[in-house]
């Protein structure tokens, strides 16, 4: 199921801004991404967002800028500057007038100065307080994001309400045109019978038995039974408020499975195109299933 939030959190220390995506997947697949200095909260927000989605390619991103201004660190490349001092030296005993190295010189070296904020240190997770915003922003995120696939499930639910409706007409239709295959069936056998009968070894009981084995064979009423359980045990897992797309899923090769025995047992060229119909119209549930949490 598809969602987006996007969540923004001050703290006297770092300032957040967390992210949220989620689109459909038959799984869940999930990305994070945070600074260097939060990689330690990666497995407790990766367990936070696992407590509450079961599917979808999920990605969360969290963005910190601390605020602190002894966050600011300058590292002197001090073998660089080192290395040059002896140089500098060298060349003064050689005669050549050079001044000494200034602030300003340093600056205009690259490697020399570095600049940098200390909340890419790997130390910045030891801040209790700062990975409690980090939790707290992210369950934010999750609370707005569940929202917004919420309101999508409605939509998911009435479409698949309204074809799982269809399945069940297409089983009733099939129960009808089955039994008028079946009739026209036992017809035909009798017809055949009696034009049989003029072979004087034919022995009447046997072939009586061998009819009957023929229609019992074509007989669907434990398919027919077991499909209309499935379709009422569809609506017992959809009114659940608990994730149902895998017990769908799986509840939908069940369904197509006794369809496929329906069209190999009945017959009538009726039954085989309300197979097909309802073939598809699983097929379509089926597709549509895969976004369901």
């Amino acid at each position: 199921m598809t969602g987006f939030a996007s969540i923004e959190a001050e703290h006297p220390k770092v300032a957040l801004r967390v992210t949220l995506r989620s689109v459909n997947h038959r799984h869940l697949d999930l990305q994070i991404r945070l600074p260097s200095s939060m990689l330690s909260l990666e497995s407790e927000l990766r367990g936070l967002v696992q407590g509450r989605l079961s599917r979808g390619r999920v990605e969360l991103v969290v963005v910190a800028e601390f605020t602190q201004a002894d966050n600011v660190a300058v590292e002197v490349n001090e073998s660089l500057v080192a290395a040059l001092a002896t140089a500098f030296e060298r060349a003064k005993a050689g005669g050549l007038s050079i001044g000494g190295i200034t602030a300003g010189d340093l600056l205009r070296l690259p490697n020399a100065i570095t600049v940098r904020d200390r909340s890419d240190d790997s130390n910045g997770t030891t801040q209790p307080e700062v990975g409690e915003a980090v939790r707290a922003a992210v369950t934010r995120a999750l609370d707005d994001l569940m929202v917004m696939r919420d309101r999508e499930g409605e939509h998911l639910g009435a479409d698949l309400a309204s074809r799982c409706a269809v399945v069940s007409g297409l089983v009733e239709r099939l129960v009808e045109s089955a039994a008028r295959g079946q009739l026209g069936l036992e017809a035909r056998l009798v017809e055949r019978i009696q034009q049989m009968t003029v072979e004087p070894e034919l022995d009447k009981t046997l072939v009586a038995q061998e009819v009957v084995k023929f229609a019992a064979r074509s007989d669907i009423s434990e398919e027919i039974a077991r499909l209309r359980g499935h379709v009422a045990h569809w609506q017992t897992i959809t009114d659940d408020h608990n994730a149902c797309g895998r017990r769908l899923d799986f509840l939908l090769q069940e369904m197509n499975r006794e369809v496929n025995t329906i069209g190999s047992k009945a017959e009538g060229l009726e039954v085989s195109q309300l197979v097909i119909a309802a073939k598809a119209e699983l097929e379509r549930l089926r597709e549509q299933v895969q976004n369901v949490e």
